[in-house]
């Protein structure tokens, strides 16, 4: 009984110990911004290996395009914190960013899923949404937080990730507007052998004579 209290009392201590230690790292507006960039450092580290699964599973190849032009833009996003960090004087380091991590963990299941091609495309536009959309919030809070502190440097680097982010869900959009969706929606239709609109007939068609 005397071991299990002492244990109890062990990891409440703990617990106390590391909530001070956020505390004390985050008692300024500064801390905060550098708090910030190490999330962004681990969720940018994360994607990188996220989006080139992404790229080699999805079926269409303007979303591939997409995804492997992001995975680059990506790349050079984390080179940018690790500028951000120095013109901070602070060393490149990362804490964990629960938020992506959720994120990508459901992409990663939505891979393991037995889905038509069309759908699946879909699946990985709305997973890849979801991380476009969660950085979009982030760097904007973290460029404001920046400019706050005069820190225009870091706002301009920061700001050229957030732009591309931006660039990058836009773009996503489009393609799941002008293909993705309609084509998941026709296979389907073709699986279960029902009728298409004259629309979807018009464009299978189309499709069919632009490939030949």
């Amino acid at each position: 009984m005397k071991r299990n209290q002492r244990r109890q009392s062990t990891r409440k201590t703990g617990s106390f110990q590391r909530s001070q230690s956020r505390s004390k790292e985050m008692n300024s507006l500064e801390k905060l911004l550098v708090h910030e960039l190490k999330d962004l450092y681990h969720a940018e580290k994360q994607l990188v290996k996220a989006l080139g699964k992404l790229a080699k599973a999805a079926t269409h190849e303007e979303l591939k395009s997409a995804f492997e032009q992001h995975l680059e833009q990506t790349k050079n996003q984390v080179n940018r914190l690790e500028q951000a960090f120095e013109i901070m004087g602070q060393k490149a380091s990362s804490i964990e960013c629960k938020g992506i991590k959720g994120i990508v963990e459901e992409g990663e299941e939505i891979l393991k899923e037995k889905a038509d091609p069309q759908v699946l495309d879909a699946a990985l536009i709305g997973a890849a949404q979801k991380a476009e959309h969660y950085e979009i919030a982030a760097y904007g809070t973290a460029c404001t937080f920046a400019e706050t502190l005069g820190q225009s440097q870091v706002k301009d680097l920061l700001g050229q990730t957030l732009s591309e982010e931006k660039e990058t869900d836009e773009r996503l959009t489009e393609i799941a507007e002008s293909f993705v969706n309609a084509e998941s929606v026709k296979g389907e239709k073709v699986a279960k052998g029902e009728p298409m609109g004259a629309e979807e007939t018009e464009g299978s068609k189309a499709e069919e004579s632009a490939a030949l």
